[in-house]
């Protein structure tokens, strides 16, 4: 016994020496990715019936595994939506592993789902939503979606007349892919705006009045977008939840990836008519500076959504009790158990203060102000359209498809960074192009010119 508390000891040493030095590292490499095949031959057989033992698991971790995957918060990752997670939020994401709490049930885990709540009033505080709106921590924009979504359906189906209905939600072509994924997963129909520009009120209007008498019956729901992953581009809000008021509509935003911008009083005014969402997603792991995982959903009516997800059994009636007296995470989302995600995010808030978030936040958006500017002073490169919250979509003049697709591997292949193609509907043909997204305040303007000098 005493020998493994030893080794125990040391393992745990090795493992707060590794952090220690990945956080306070200022230089981090971009992982190239291997096949499974070159993996397995590395590392060998690593789950056998003694073990391997963890000093030599973990040096396969530091040697070969480690090294084969790109870093979310590398400045000169600007693919997709980064992530840029301050050193307090990932430090305290160990506190939160290591003090295996349960975070569905307050009965279970008061402590950190308190902590979880601090943080919440500050990002619905943000939204501008009436009092008694709150909202929960999720595992992504896509479980916030679905639960939100649930939530809207079940509602609607307390009217008997919509009890066998198959529901359908409207949402805009420049919408996340995980709208699409949530609705195969919520059974219901989806109908797409074809606008990659930002959707309207008028566009919405015009859409449903094309809609057959069955499926207007059967439309519950809009979702509008509060910043799109491929262009940053914010909905116009204010005049779609006139028409999903007018039309008795649920008002969703997924606000996924803009959301963390609500804290920047330079674009603030983008997001007006956010207020009036019946529900909203925010992923606090994108833009406010939290390790994976953690979304959210925030709900104008908290009722609703317990009346959609809360679970019964047995067994879990001791939770429900008057004894355990307080909020219970599991009743406003579609996952029973869960970690309390939220708890980094509260440490980092904690730690540097809200005033701080609001300064992160605005230098990515003057970072992709610098690209635009960079770019348009570039002899061989032209702006797609305008740089939009984080997002910069650009060109490089002559490049055909498998050009970019060639220049994205090449830069990854040496480590140096990663930034990939997208497409973008331009006229009624998709154009291939290029595209940053600015989260990390450490990225430098010289990042961006040494990146736009290999495009050569």
């Amino acid at each position: 016994m005493h020998h493994i508390d030893i080794e125990l000891i040391e393992m745990t040493l090795d493992v707060m020496k590794y952090v220690i030095g990945r956080v306070s590292a200022t230089e981090h490499q971009i992982g190239k990715p291997k096949k499974a095949e070159e993996l397995k031959a590395i590392v060998g057989e690593t789950v056998t019936p003694k073990g391997v033992g963890g000093e030599y698991a973990f040096n396969l971790w530091k040697e070969h595994l480690a090294k084969t995957n790109v870093p979310v918060d590398h400045p000169r990752n600007l693919a997709f939506v980064p992530a840029s997670p301050t050193k307090a939020a990932i430090m305290f994401d160990l506190i939160t592993s290591a003090s295996s709490i349960h975070g569905a049930y307050w009965m279970e885990g008061a402590g950190g789902i308190f902590c979880e709540n601090e943080a919440m009033k500050w990002i619905v505080s943000l939204t501008g939503l009436p009092e008694g709106a709150f909202g929960v921590f999720t595992s992504g924009g896509t479980a916030a979606n679905l639960s939100a979504i649930v939530t809207a359906r079940e509602h609607w189906r307390e009217n008997p007349e919509f009890k066998r209905e198959k529901g359908l939600i409207i949402t805009s072509l420049g919408a996340h892919s995980s709208i699409k994924s949530m609705a195969k997963v919520a059974d219901v129909d989806i109908l797409l705006v074809d606008s990659e520009e930002h959707l309207t009120g008028d566009a919405l209007k015009e859409t449903i009045a094309t809609l057959t008498e069955h499926q207007r019956k059967c439309l519950f729901a809009v979702v509008a977008t509060g910043g799109t992953t491929n262009a940053g581009i914010i909905d116009n809000l204010d005049s779609i939840a006139e028409v999903c008021e007018a039309e008795n509509l649920w008002f969703h935003v997924d606000a996924a990836y803009g959301g963390g911008a609500l804290v920047a009083d330079s674009v603030r005014h983008l997001f007006k008519g956010i207020e009036k969402a019946d529900s909203i997603t925010i992923d606090p792991h994108k833009w406010m500076f939290s390790p994976y995982d953690c979304g959210a959903v925030i709900y104008k009516n908290m009722e609703l959504a317990k009346n959609a997800h809360s679970q019964q059994g047995s067994y879990l009636e001791i939770f429900k009790d008057e004894g355990a007296h307080g909020f219970n995470p599991t009743d406003y989302q579609i996952q029973l158990t869960r970690r309390v995600r939220g708890l980094p995010l509260w440490f980092s808030l904690a730690t540097h203060g809200t005033d701080r978030y609001k300064e992160a936040v605005e230098r990515g958006l003057e970072l992709a102000q610098i690209a635009g500017r960079l770019i348009e002073a570039h002899p061989d490169l032209e702006l797609v359209r305008e740089p939009s919250l984080s997002c910069v979509l650009y060109r490089r003049i002559g490049w055909e498809p498998e050009d970019y697709t060639h220049w994205t591997y090449e830069n990854h292949d040496k480590g140096f960074a990663l930034v990939t193609p997208t497409k973008w509907k331009n006229g009624d043909t998709y154009e291939t192009c290029s595209r940053f997204c600015f989260i990390n305040p450490d990225t430098t303007e010289k990042d961006i010119k040494l990146i736009l000098e290999t495009m050569v």
